[in-house]
């Protein structure tokens, strides 16, 4: 129960229909929040990583040389969490720009050497948190959910990056 729901809703917000704790919208920001920042509580003590460099460094791991365009079409991060993400890992010579040849405007943004081993590093950390997380739900409501969720991002996608 998230902490909207523990508390008492004033009957005029009942009366229009906009409770919190049963706003899908909500409840899944708050759920993705919550999970997001546990597993990031593992890597940033460890490695000294915010939710946002580990966003680019988990999808730039998996395709390298993408735009920040792409990262944040890609992660849903805000634009200037990206620009600062990109900072902080270019800083610490994890991540590495190049000119786009076809759009010189832009750079492709890869992990270096020592960004993929940082990769490596964490990418077990996290699908070890991942498999904890599923093993606490059963598993006809883990693919319910899956099926669920597939239709959500879907139609997220639908509508497109904020």
């Amino acid at each position: 129960m998230t902490r909207a729901a523990a508390r008492a809703v004033r009957p005029e917000a009942e009366e229009q229909g906009l409770v919190l704790a049963r706003f899908l919208p909500y409840r899944l920001n708050v759920a993705a929040v919550a999970i997001s920042q546990d597993l990031a509580r593992l890597y940033g003590a460890r490695w000294n990583i915010g939710i946002a460099e580990w966003r680019l460094i988990a999808t730039l791991g998996e395709t390298d040389g993408l735009t920040a365009t792409q990262l944040v079409a890609d992660t849903r991060l805000h634009k200037t969490k990206v620009s600062r993400a990109v900072a902080t890992l270019e800083s610490r010579g994890l991540l590495r720009r190049e000119a786009d040849s076809a759009d010189r405007r832009s750079a492709r943004l890869s992990l270096t050497g020592a960004g993929r081993a940082l990769y490596a590093e964490v990418a077990p950390v996290a699908l070890d948190h991942e498999r904890r997380l599923r093993a606490r739900i059963e598993p006809a409501d883990l693919a319910a959910f899956e099926r669920v969720l597939d239709r959500l991002i879907a139609l997220g996608r639908e509508v497109g990056p904020s």
